[in-house]
């Protein structure tokens, strides 16, 4: 992983609480909760099949959406 993500990674984990232990990360990416990125800003789509078990989780509308700063971070900045 480059340097400047490391740094921006770091900066986003420090006070952050994840039910997870921040599994995506500590797994060098490889564990990664299923979403899409479709250009919103700050969230992403889940497409995880329970949702609710994370404490990110948000729901508007019929749509499961995952507002973790972490997992959006290596969506838009990782896996472009």
């Amino acid at each position: 992983m480059v340097k400047k993500h490391k740094k921006e990674i770091e900066a986003i984990l420090n006070g952050l609480q994840c039910s997870k232990d921040f599994v995506c990360y500590t797994s060098g990416l490889k564990k990664l909760c299923k979403a899409e990125d479709i250009g919103l800003g700050s969230f992403l789509v889940c497409l995880e099949k329970d949702p609710k078990a994370c404490n990110f989780f948000v729901l508007f509308g019929d749509k499961h959406f995952c507002q973790c700063p972490l997992r959006v971070y290596i969506a838009k900045k990782l896996w472009k």
